[in-house]
Protein backbone atom coordinates (compact mmCIF):
# COMPACT_ATOMS: atom_id res chain seq x y z
CA UNK A 1 0.00 0.00 0.00
CA UNK A 2 1.37 3.67 -0.79
CA UNK A 3 1.87 6.34 1.53
CA UNK A 4 -1.17 7.49 3.97
CA UNK A 5 -2.15 10.68 3.44
CA UNK A 6 -2.58 12.89 6.98
CA UNK A 7 -2.69 16.12 5.16
CA UNK A 8 -4.87 16.85 2.24
CA UNK A 9 -2.84 19.68 0.95
CA UNK A 10 0.38 20.12 0.30
CA UNK A 11 0.76 23.13 -1.91
CA UNK A 12 3.50 21.82 -3.65
CA UNK A 13 1.00 22.10 -6.89
CA UNK A 14 0.69 25.99 -6.10
CA UNK A 15 3.06 26.62 -8.60
CA UNK A 16 0.49 24.70 -11.21
CA UNK A 17 2.77 21.67 -10.95
CA UNK A 18 1.56 17.87 -9.94
CA UNK A 19 4.07 14.88 -8.73
CA UNK A 20 3.85 11.88 -10.87
CA UNK A 21 3.93 8.32 -8.96
CA UNK A 22 7.91 8.22 -9.59
CA UNK A 23 7.70 11.49 -7.94
CA UNK A 24 8.81 13.69 -11.03
CA UNK A 25 7.28 16.88 -11.09
CA UNK A 26 5.33 17.86 -14.54
CA UNK A 27 2.85 20.48 -15.34
CA UNK A 28 -0.79 19.69 -14.47
CA UNK A 29 -2.22 20.05 -18.42
CA UNK A 30 0.56 17.32 -18.93
CA UNK A 31 -0.99 14.70 -21.28
CA UNK A 32 -0.08 12.09 -18.42
CA UNK A 33 -1.90 13.97 -15.87
CA UNK A 34 -4.69 15.11 -18.43
CA UNK A 35 -5.14 10.94 -18.88
CA UNK A 36 -5.58 9.63 -15.34
CA UNK A 37 -7.45 13.03 -14.76
CA UNK A 38 -10.22 11.72 -17.01
CA UNK A 39 -9.85 8.06 -15.90
CA UNK A 40 -10.69 9.69 -12.51
CA UNK A 41 -13.77 11.73 -14.10
CA UNK A 42 -14.92 8.36 -15.61
CA UNK A 43 -14.83 6.74 -12.35
CA UNK A 44 -16.62 9.29 -10.43
CA UNK A 45 -19.41 9.22 -12.97
CA UNK A 46 -19.45 4.96 -12.42
CA UNK A 47 -19.87 6.22 -8.64
CA UNK A 48 -23.03 8.03 -9.75
CA UNK A 49 -24.41 5.75 -11.84
CA UNK A 50 -23.65 3.07 -8.36
CA UNK A 51 -25.42 5.69 -6.59
CA UNK A 52 -28.84 4.77 -7.68
CA UNK A 53 -30.85 1.78 -5.53
CA UNK A 54 -32.12 0.86 -8.88
CA UNK A 55 -29.26 -1.11 -10.35
CA UNK A 56 -29.97 -5.20 -11.02
CA UNK A 57 -27.24 -6.80 -8.96
CA UNK A 58 -25.20 -7.89 -11.87
CA UNK A 59 -24.90 -4.33 -13.29
CA UNK A 60 -23.93 -3.76 -10.13
CA UNK A 61 -20.87 -5.76 -9.25
CA UNK A 62 -19.80 -5.33 -12.64
CA UNK A 63 -19.11 -1.42 -12.00
CA UNK A 64 -18.08 -1.55 -8.72
CA UNK A 65 -15.33 -4.26 -9.93
CA UNK A 66 -14.47 -1.38 -12.93
CA UNK A 67 -13.90 1.27 -10.62
CA UNK A 68 -11.56 -0.80 -9.04
CA UNK A 69 -10.18 -1.28 -12.32
CA UNK A 70 -10.35 2.20 -13.65
CA UNK A 71 -8.31 2.84 -10.05
CA UNK A 72 -5.33 0.79 -11.44
CA UNK A 73 -5.44 2.28 -14.79
CA UNK A 74 -5.31 5.68 -13.25
CA UNK A 75 -2.51 4.18 -10.69
CA UNK A 76 -0.45 2.81 -14.26
CA UNK A 77 -1.19 5.93 -15.81
CA UNK A 78 0.61 8.05 -13.33
CA UNK A 79 3.47 5.75 -13.17
CA UNK A 80 5.29 5.69 -16.68
CA UNK A 81 6.52 2.49 -17.53
CA UNK A 82 4.15 0.96 -14.81
CA UNK A 83 1.84 -2.08 -16.36
CA UNK A 84 -0.94 -3.37 -14.48
CA UNK A 85 -4.28 -3.68 -17.06
CA UNK A 86 -3.88 -6.86 -18.61
CA UNK A 87 -6.09 -8.80 -21.57
CA UNK A 88 -7.92 -10.53 -18.49
CA UNK A 89 -9.80 -7.19 -17.77
CA UNK A 90 -11.08 -6.37 -21.45
CA UNK A 91 -12.19 -9.94 -21.97
CA UNK A 92 -14.25 -10.01 -18.10
CA UNK A 93 -15.76 -6.52 -19.86
CA UNK A 94 -16.81 -8.70 -23.00
CA UNK A 95 -17.76 -11.32 -20.82
CA UNK A 96 -20.46 -9.22 -19.40
CA UNK A 97 -21.43 -7.24 -22.47
CA UNK A 98 -21.77 -10.19 -24.42
CA UNK A 99 -24.62 -11.70 -22.04
CA UNK A 100 -26.22 -8.12 -21.70
CA UNK A 101 -26.39 -7.12 -24.98
CA UNK A 102 -27.86 -10.61 -25.77
CA UNK A 103 -30.78 -10.14 -23.87
CA UNK A 104 -31.64 -6.55 -26.03
CA UNK A 105 -33.36 -6.05 -29.45
CA UNK A 106 -30.86 -5.69 -32.39
CA UNK A 107 -30.25 -1.99 -33.14
CA UNK A 108 -32.09 -0.92 -35.93
CA UNK A 109 -31.68 2.95 -35.65
CA UNK A 110 -29.19 5.74 -33.41
CA UNK A 111 -30.09 5.65 -29.73
CA UNK A 112 -30.10 9.37 -28.12
CA UNK A 113 -28.93 9.31 -24.61
CA UNK A 114 -31.35 9.40 -21.85
CA UNK A 115 -34.00 7.26 -20.55
CA UNK A 116 -33.83 6.36 -17.51
CA UNK A 117 -31.78 8.39 -14.91
CA UNK A 118 -29.13 5.35 -14.57
CA UNK A 119 -28.78 4.88 -18.10
CA UNK A 120 -28.74 8.33 -18.64
CA UNK A 121 -25.40 8.99 -16.68
CA UNK A 122 -23.88 5.70 -18.49
CA UNK A 123 -24.37 7.33 -21.39
CA UNK A 124 -22.09 10.63 -20.42
CA UNK A 125 -19.56 7.80 -18.43
CA UNK A 126 -19.55 6.79 -21.89
CA UNK A 127 -19.00 10.09 -23.33
CA UNK A 128 -15.89 10.19 -20.96
CA UNK A 129 -14.59 6.71 -21.16
CA UNK A 130 -13.93 7.52 -24.99
CA UNK A 131 -12.12 11.12 -24.10
CA UNK A 132 -10.34 9.20 -22.10
CA UNK A 133 -8.86 6.93 -24.78
CA UNK A 134 -8.59 9.98 -26.48
CA UNK A 135 -5.97 11.32 -23.90
CA UNK A 136 -4.58 8.02 -23.36
CA UNK A 137 -4.28 7.72 -27.23
CA UNK A 138 -2.50 11.35 -27.63
CA UNK A 139 -0.26 10.30 -24.70
CA UNK A 140 0.69 7.03 -26.87
CA UNK A 141 1.46 8.90 -29.47
CA UNK A 142 4.95 10.56 -27.45
CA UNK A 143 5.25 8.00 -24.27
CA UNK A 144 5.08 4.28 -23.70
CA UNK A 145 1.45 3.18 -22.63
CA UNK A 146 0.03 0.00 -22.09
CA UNK A 147 -1.87 -1.23 -25.08
CA UNK A 148 -4.63 -2.95 -22.37
CA UNK A 149 -5.60 0.02 -21.12
CA UNK A 150 -6.33 1.29 -24.51
CA UNK A 151 -8.57 -2.11 -25.14
CA UNK A 152 -9.88 -1.72 -22.07
CA UNK A 153 -11.48 1.58 -22.57
CA UNK A 154 -12.09 1.07 -26.33
CA UNK A 155 -14.52 -2.35 -24.68
CA UNK A 156 -15.65 -0.15 -21.39
CA UNK A 157 -17.33 2.38 -23.61
CA UNK A 158 -19.42 -0.06 -25.19
CA UNK A 159 -20.37 -2.12 -22.08
CA UNK A 160 -21.68 1.70 -21.34
CA UNK A 161 -23.61 1.46 -23.68
CA UNK A 162 -25.25 -1.61 -23.84
CA UNK A 163 -25.55 -0.78 -20.12
CA UNK A 164 -27.42 1.47 -20.68
CA UNK A 165 -29.74 0.20 -22.97
CA UNK A 166 -30.54 -2.66 -20.73
CA UNK A 167 -31.07 0.09 -17.81
CA UNK A 168 -33.96 1.54 -19.99
CA UNK A 169 -35.01 -2.18 -21.45
CA UNK A 170 -35.16 -3.36 -17.52
CA UNK A 171 -36.95 -0.30 -16.10
CA UNK A 172 -39.70 -0.61 -19.14
CA UNK A 173 -38.50 2.62 -20.82
CA UNK A 174 -38.47 2.92 -24.75
CA UNK A 175 -35.06 4.50 -25.56
CA UNK A 176 -34.67 7.95 -27.01
CA UNK A 177 -34.50 6.83 -31.19
CA UNK A 178 -33.13 9.87 -32.77
CA UNK A 179 -34.98 11.33 -35.61
CA UNK A 180 -33.90 12.84 -39.11
CA UNK A 181 -35.44 16.41 -38.47
CA UNK A 182 -34.24 17.56 -41.67
CA UNK A 183 -35.40 15.12 -44.57
CA UNK A 184 -37.20 16.75 -47.49
CA UNK A 185 -40.50 16.93 -47.41
CA UNK A 186 -42.19 16.12 -50.31
CA UNK A 187 -43.53 19.38 -52.36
Amino acid sequence: MGNRLSKIYTRTGDDGSTGLGTGERVPKDHPRVDAYGTVDELNSLIGLVLASDALPATIKDCLVRIQHQLFDLGGELCIPGSRVMTADATADIERVLDALNADLPPLKDFVLPGGKNEAAICHVARTVCRRAERRIYTLACNEDVNSHSLKFLNRLSDLLFVMARSLNQKAGVAEPIWQNLHKESPD
